[in-house]
C-alpha cells in the first residue's frame, strides 16, 4: 500500500480542469439517462413514427415547414388530454423523441443537438411545458401507484415509466433553453427570459416549480413514494435553480451591483478569474518518500556553501506560483511530513542558484492574469479587527479602553470608535492607517446592521421594502419545510456516497437504474455495476451543486437566509458527512471511469453500437479524470468552507472529527481550486492543532501562506484568537438562532398583525367597537355549539348568592 501510495503521489499529473456551472451540454444530456434505459430510445422512435406516418405521409420531420410542425405538435397536445394512461404515455414518448432531436433522421451527434434545440423551443412556444406540469402533478398525486410501490419488495425501472418520461422532457426543455449559444435567434432569447421568469414565479399551486421538485424529494425520502426517479428529479431541480437564480458568473455580477447599490467599495479582485489563473502545487510527500529522503541525508555534507546576496534577492522576488518539482536532499525532515512541497530553499543547494526558467503555462497566455510578483489575493480587514487592535493598543499604552471608560453613559457612542488615536504612539497610527486601507465591508455586515436597526426601531423605520427576487421567492416557499428539504438532500447524499455501507433501513436510490430482470451474464453484471456507480456519482454531483448554489444565492439575498440554511445543514450532520465522503482514496474517486462512451447519448442513437466486451468495459474512457467527480469534490469543499467560515464552534467540529489528515490526503489532487479550498479549511483550524502539528507540516503552512487570502492581523498560525474560547461556542450558535428567528418573525410572520409583530399591533380600546366586531367561529364549533352550552353553562351550578356576600 505504501508503494502504491508513493507511486500515485509521484505520478499524479496536473489536471486540466476548469470549474464552471456545468460540464459540456452533451455530457449533461447523457447523464440524464441510465444505460439500462437504452432500449427505450427505440421505443420512443417507434411511437413517434407510428403516429407521425399516420398524419404526414411521404415526408420526414426535418422536411416539414414551421407551420406544419406547429400543427403536428398541437395535435400531440390534444392527444395528451385523453383519459387512457397507455395512450397518454405513447404521446408523451413521441414528444420526448422530438425533444431528443429526432435522432433517426440525423447523421451525427451535432445534428441531434441542433434539432433537439430547435424542437425544444418549438415545444415551449406551443405550451407543452404547462401541459407536462399538469400531468406531473397527476402522477405525484397518484396514490395507487405510490401504495403499490410501497408494497413491492423490489422496485425497478418499470415502476416509474410515466414519471421518467415526463421528467426527461422537462429536463431537456430546461437545459436546452437555459444554455445560450452564439447563433441564438432573437425570439429564442426572449423565450429564454420568459421561461426563466415563469419557473421562478409561483406557477404550480401557488409555488415555484423548484418547490414542487423539493416536495418530490421529501416524499421519496419519507418512503411514501419509493418509485420516484430521484436522479432525474435532482438533476431537474439543480438545473431549475441554476436557471432561475443564476450561475456563478451571474452571482459575481449581482454581487458587484449589490455593492454599488449600497455604496460600498468595489471588490478588490474577480475571484473567479483569480482562481482560474492559479496553478496547482506539488502533491504531498508520501511515507516512502520521507523514508528515502532520510536515508539519503546520511551521506550529505555537513557544511553549506555561502550564497551571494543577489541570488537571495532574486529568489525572494520570484513568483510564488512557481513550484519546482525537484526536492533537495538537504531538507529538514520535520518540514517534509506530508505537506505540500513549496519553494526549494537556496541554502540547501550545493551551488549558487540562478532563477529557474518559467514553466510552460497550463493555459494560453490570454487566459492568465498577469499578477504582480506577490500574493494572488488582496488582504482584507474587518472593522471588528481594527476595533480589537485599537482596544489592545489602548489598554497597553494608555491603561484603559474606551468601552470600559464610557460604559455607563456613552458606551454606544465610543465602544466602536476606530478614529480616536489620542495618546497612542506614531507606529500605532501607521498601523491603523494600513489596516483602514485594506478595510473590507461585506454586504452581509450591512444587512446585519440594517436588521439590528429594524429590530430596535420598528415603528420609526417602518416596514422594510423587500425586493421580490427569485431567491426571495424561493426562500419564502421553502421556509415552512426547510429542515425537511435539507434532511432529505443529506439522506440522499449519504446513500450515494461511495464510503457508505448498505443498510437495511437506508434509502433505495437505485429504483430508476435497476432493470426488471437482473443480469445473468458476467458482461451484463459489469455493465450494471458501472451504471450503478455512475448513477450514484451523478446524484452526488446534483446535490452538491444544488446546495452550494442555494447557500451562495441566499447569502447574497440576505445573510440570515444563508445562516438558517447553514444551521439546518450543521444540525443534520452535514460536516461529518462531507468528511466521511473525503475519507477515501480521493485520487481513485476522481480518476474513476464509471462510464461507457459508446452508450452515452447522443452517440448511442446515431452510431452503430460495437460489441461490448469485458476488456472494453474495464478500460473505460481515455480521460485523465472524471469531470463530475472532481466537480462534486470542489462543491463539497466549498460547502464545508461556507459552513465553517467565522464560526468557531463549527471549526472545532473539524478538529474533533480529525479532519486534518483527511483534508491533507485531498491535497494529492493537483488541481488549484480544490487545493485552495482544502488549504482554507486547514488554515481555520491550524490554531487548534498544536505546535507539533504546525512544526511537522511547515510545507502545508507555506502553501497556505502562498495561496489563501490574508487577514492582516489574523494570527491563524498560532492560537491567540480572542474568539477561540470554548465556552463561547454554544452561545454563538444560540445567538445566531435567536437572530434568525427574530428576522423571520419580523419579515415573514404576517399572521400576528403585520410584519412588525404582534406586540406592536395597535390595540382597539373602544368597548362598542370591540363588541361590534364580527368573529369568525370555526365550523366544528358551530356544529357543537348547543352541546357546548349544555356542558359548560347549563350543567354548571351557579351560586348567585355568593355575589351578594361581602369578601
Amino acid at each position: 500500500m505504501q508503494a502504491d501510495e508513493m507511486e500515485s503521489s509521484m505520478e499524479s499529473p496536473n489536471l486540466e480542469f476548469e470549474y464552471g456551472d456545468m460540464d459540456t451540454l452533451p455530457a449533461e444530456l447523457s447523464e440524464l439517462y441510465s444505460y439500462t434505459e437504452e432500449p427505450e430510445f427505440v421505443l420512443n422512435k417507434d411511437y413517434f413514427e407510428e403516429d407521425f406516418k399516420s398524419q404526414v405521409r411521404g415526408r420526414s420531420w426535418v422536411e416539414l415547414s414551421v407551420e406544419e410542425r406547429r400543427a403536428y405538435v398541437m395535435r400531440l397536445l390534444d392527444a395528451l388530454e385523453v383519459t387512457d394512461r397507455d395512450k397518454r404515455l405513447k404521446v408523451a414518448r413521441a414528444i420526448l423523441y422530438l425533444a431528443q432531436g429526432v435522432y433517426d433522421e440525423c447523421d451525427s451527434d451535432v445534428d441531434v443537438l441542433y434539432w433537439a434545440r430547435h424542437n425544444v423551443f418549438l415545444l415551449y412556444h406551443m405550451g407543452v411545458f404547462t401541459a407536462l406540469l399538469e400531468l406531473l402533478n397527476m402522477e405525484i398525486d397518484n396514490s395507487q401507484a405510490c401504495s403499490s410501490a410501497v408494497r413491492k419488495p423490489a422496485i425497478s425501472l418499470a415502476d416509474s415509466t410515466e414519471l421518467r418520461v415526463l421528467l426527461s422532457i422537462m429536463y431537456l426543455m430546461v437545459e436546452n433553453i437555459r444554455v445560450q449559444t452564439e447563433d441564438d435567434r432573437p425570439e429564442w432569447t426572449a423565450a429564454r427570459e420568459t421561461f426563466r421568469i415563469e419557473l421562478a414565479t409561483p406557477m404550480c399551486n401557488g409555488e415555484p416549480f423548484a418547490l414542487l421538485l423539493f416536495t418530490m424529494v421529501t416524499k421519496f425520502c419519507s418512503m411514501n413514494a419509493p418509485h420516484f426517479p430521484m436522479k432525474k428529479v435532482l438533476l431537474l431541480l439543480w438545473k431549475t435553480v441554476l436557471f432561475t437564480l443564476g450561475g456563478f458568473e451571474e452571482l459575481q455580477a449581482m454581487k458587484v451591483r449589490g455593492r454599488e447599490r449600497l455604496q460600498l467599495a468595489p471588490l478588490p479582485e474577480d475571484s473567479i478569474r483569480v482562481v482560474r489563473a492559479m496553478r496547482a502545487a506539488s502533491p504531498p510527500a508520501s511515507a516512502m518518500e520521507l523514508i528515502e529522503q532520510q536515508q539519503q541525508k546520511r551521506g550529505r555534507r555537513s557544511r553549506r556553501p555561502l550564497v551571494k546576496q543577489d541570488s537571495l534577492d532574486t529568489y525572494n522576488e520570484r513568483d510564488p506560483f512557481k513550484n519546482e518539482e525537484a526536492r533537495d536532499e538537504d531538507e529538514d525532515p520535520e518540514d517534509s511530513d506530508s505537506g505540500i512541497e513549496g519553494e526549494v530553499d537556496p541554502l540547501d543547494r550545493d551551488v549558487i542558484i540562478q532563477p529557474p526558467p518559467p514553466p510552460p503555462p497550463l493555459r494560453p497566455p490570454t487566459e492568465r492574469l498577469n499578477f504582480p510578483k506577490g500574493l494572488p489575493w488582496a488582504p482584507k480587514v474587518r472593522e471588528k479587527d481594527i476595533e480589537h487592535f485599537l482596544e489592545t493598543s489602548r489598554n497597553k499604552f494608555i491603561g484603559f479602553t474606551l468601552g470600559k471608560m464610557f460604559s455607563v453613559k456613552s458606551c454606544c457612542l465610543f465602544f466602536s470608535d476606530i478614529d480616536t488615536l489620542v495618546g497612542l504612539p506614531r507606529p500605532i497610527h501607521e498601523s491603523v492607517k494600513t489596516l483602514k486601507q485594506h478595510k473590507y465591508v461585506s454586504i452581509a455586515e450591512v444587512q446585519i446592521k440594517r436588521e439590528q436597526e429594524l429590530q430596535k426601531c420598528p415603528m420609526t423605520l417602518g416596514e422594510e421594502e423587500v425586493e421580490e427576487t427569485p431567491a426571495e421567492v424561493l426562500y419564502l416557499g421553502m421556509l415552512p419545510n426547510l429542515s425537511q428539504y435539507v434532511i432529505a438532500l443529506l439522506k440522499l447524499l449519504l446513500a450515494a456516497a461511495p464510503t457508505s455501507k448498505a443498510k437495511t433501513d437506508s434509502i433505495n436510490i437505485l429504483a430508476d437504474v435497476l432493470p426488471e430482470e437482473m443480469p445473468i451474464t458476467v458482461l451484463q453484471s459489469m455493465k450494471l455495476g458501472i451504471d450503478v456507480n455512475r448513477h450514484k456519482e451523478i446524484i452526488v454531483k446534483a446535490i452538491s451543486a444544488l446546495l452550494i448554489l442555494l447557500l451562495k444565492h441566499f447569502k447574497l439575498n440576505h445573510i440570515y437566509q444563508f445562516e438558517i440554511v447553514s444551521q439546518h445543514l450543521v444540525f443534520a450532520n452535514c460536516i461529518p458527512l462531507i468528511l466521511k465522503f473525503f475519507n477515501q482514496n480521493i485520487m481513485s474517486y476522481i480518476s474513476a471511469k464509471n462510464s461507457i462512451c459508446v452508450l452515452d447519448f447522443p452517440h448511442c442513437v446515431v452510431h452503430e453500437l460495437p460489441e461490448l466486451t469485458a476488456e472494453s468495459l474495464e478500460a473505460g474512457d481515455n480521460n485523465q479524470f472524471c469531470w463530475r467527480n472532481l466537480f462534486s469534490c470542489i462543491n463539497l469543499l466549498r460547502i464545508l468552507n461556507k459552513l465553517t467560515k467565522w464560526k468557531h464552534s463549527r471549526t472545532m467540529m473539524l478538529v474533533v472529527f480529525k479532519s486534518a489528515p483527511i483534508l491533507k490526503r485531498a491535497l494529492k489532487v493537483k488541481q488549484a481550486m480544490m487545493q485552495l479550498y482544502v488549504l482554507k479549511l486547514l488554515k481555520i483550524q491550524t490554531k487548534y492543532l498544536g505546535r507539533q502539528w504546525r512544526k511537522s507540516n511547515m510545507k502545508t503552512m507555506s502553501a497556505i501562506y502562498q495561496k489563501v487570502r490574508h487577514r492582516l492581523n489574523d494570527d491563524w498560525a498560532y492560537g491567540n484568537d480572542i474568539d477561540a474560547r470554548p465556552w463561547y461556542f454554544q452561545v454563538e450558535e444560540c445567538d445566531m438562532r435567536e437572530n434568525i428567528e427574530k428576522f423571520n418573525s419580523r419579515r415573514y410572520d404576517h399572521s400576528r398583525g403585520g410584519p412588525a409583530g404582534g406586540e406592536f399591533t395597535p390595540v382597539d380600546n373602544c368597548l362598542q367597537s370591540v363588541l361590534g366586531q364580527r368573529v369568525e367561529l370555526p365550523e366544528d364549533f358551530q356544529y357543537s355549539y348547543e352541546l357546548w352550552l349544555e356542558r359548560e353553562v347549563f350543567s354548571q351550578p351557579i351560586q348567585w348568592e355568593g355575589l351578594l356576600e361581602r369578601p
